[in-house]
Order: C-alpha cells, then sequence, then structure tokens
C-alpha cells in the first residue's frame, strides 16, 4: 500500500496566548477540542511553547505518560517530587516519566547558564507526550546532551524504547513501540526519514522540502502513514527536524 501523507501548517495549529506563554498546539490539548485531532500513532502531545524570561509551569501533576522535551533556544530548569533537578538547554534530551503520579515544574530561567540576570530571554521548547506501554509504572527522569551527535550529521536518536535502539538512543523511554530522532539538517544535504507504520515529520527550525509532500516550513508537520523512507531536503537555511518513528498506534478520544 502507497505512502499517505498528511500535511499540517504551522498555521493551522490550535494555539494558546497567555501572556508569559505562547503555544501552539499540533493535537487537542486543554480546551481546544477537535474529536479528529487527538492523536497520531502514540504521539498524544506535541507543544510548541515559548515561556517568557521568569515565569514558567508551577507544579502541577501527570500520571502514566513518557513526556519528552527539546529545548531550540534558551533554558528550561526542570524540578520535581522525585528530587531531580536539571537545566534543559539546546541539544540535551531529556524524559520524565509520570508513571504512578509525579509533581513537577518548569520555569524559564534563561540566566542560569550566562550567570548574568540582565541576559533574560524567552526558552523556546518542544514538548511531546507518549503513552506508555504499561501503566502504573515507578516515576523516573533521565536527560543526556547529544550535541556532539547532532554535529555528526544524520539522525540521531534521542528517546526511544525499540528493541535494538539500546546502545543507538540517548534517553530511553517506557513505549517498545516508538522512538524519537533529530537531525540539524544542512542546506541541500538529503536524509531519508524513518521506515514505519507512522512517521511524524515536525520543522522545528528552518525549511525542508520532502518527497511527496513538497515544501515545508518552520512549524509545519507531516504525519505518514506507511512511510517508504521518503527522501527530505533541506533549504536554503537549514533545518532542525524532529521525527518520531511508531510501529503502533492508540485508539485514544
Amino acid at each position: 500500500m502507497a505512502s499517505t501523507l498528511d500535511v499540517r501548517r504551522a498555521g493551522e495549529r490550535f494555539h494558546t496566548r497567555a501572556g508569559w506563554l505562547d503555544s501552539h498546539h499540533s493535537f487537542s490539548f486543554s480546551y481546544h477540542r477537535d474529536p479528529f485531532n487527538t492523536h497520531f500513532g502514540l504521539l498524544l502531545v506535541s507543544n510548541d511553547d515559548v515561556v517568557a524570561p521568569g515565569t514558567g509551569f508551577e507544579t502541577h501533576p501527570h500520571g502514566d505518560m513518557e513526556i519528552v522535551t527539546w529545548v531550540l533556544d534558551g533554558a528550561l530548569v526542570h524540578q520535581d517530587s522525585e528530587g531531580h533537578n536539571g537545566i534543559i538547554y539546546p541539544g540535551l534530551a531529556q524524559r520524565m516519566s509520570a508513571g504512578t503520579g509525579i509533581l513537577h515544574s518548569e520555569k524559564n530561567d534563561s540566566w542560569t547558564l550566562s550567570g548574568e540576570p540582565e541576559h533574560q530571554n524567552p526558552v523556546h521548547f518542544i514538548q511531546m507526550w507518549v503513552i506508555p506501554d504499561e501503566a502504573g509504572i515507578m516515576p523516573g527522569y533521565e536527560q543526556l546532551d547529544v550535541n556532539d551527535q547532532l554535529d555528526r550529521g544524520g539522525w540521531t536518536t534521542i528517546a526511544s524504547g525499540m528493541p535494538g535502539h539500546d546502545n543507538q538512543r540517548a534517553i530511553g523511554i517506557r513505549q517498545k513501540h516508538a522512538a524519537l530522532h533529530v537531525a540539524r539538517i544542512r542546506p541541500g544535504e538529503t536524509l531519508s526519514i524513518a521506515t514505519a507504520p507512522f512517521t511524524h515529520v515536525f520543522i522545528a527550525r528552518g525549511s525542508v522540502e520532502l518527497e511527496g509532500a513538497g515544501p515545508l516550513a518552520e512549524g509545519d508537520t507531516v504525519r505518514v502513514i506507511g512511510s517508504e523512507g521518503q527522501r527530505i531536503t533541506g533549504g536554503a537555511q537549514g533545518a532542525e527536524v524532529l521525527m518520531w518513528e511508531m510501529t503502533a498506534a492508540v485508539s485514544r478520544a
């Protein structure tokens, strides 16, 4: 069966603006509800968030969810009820397993890295949720800097629970049917997307041309069913692309 490519443009996403937060949602989230856009494959949330300096998400709960955060600009400070603390910055892969229940906060403390309070900037990050393959696990946290791998080019597997990825992935997730890959594609460079039943391609910055979908700009996504390894080529300024490879889907209203 031939691949099906569903292009979703950046401007078509749900949008939440709350003063300190400017957020775009690829799927139904919070009060944004569309029964025909609740997930793709195992991916339930893909939020493109910009948080103002000195603000952020206060302590709030999560349960039975694998949450992966990828920062594009700035610094995000994570604290949770399990005693984990971390500063997430560009090129650092971070995963929180909510499991039986966890409380956490995420704040923009952009001056933390520079040490200069006057150097305050918005933090821009993508947060993605996938459903775990087992409910009621113990909460957990993991992070790892993958800038060296990204600089070498090609796809970097930053989070995976798939068999065979143990020695390739940066961090693990409790979902054996899903993996997240990231590439910083140079201008004119061509890679192939994952061959999988469900492949979700998100253009985090820059622009690309995807075989069968055409030109894609920052914030655009493509939901591919039955991917055949279509070629993706970096635009004039290159691109940073996040790609979920999934071998199963969940039915969730």
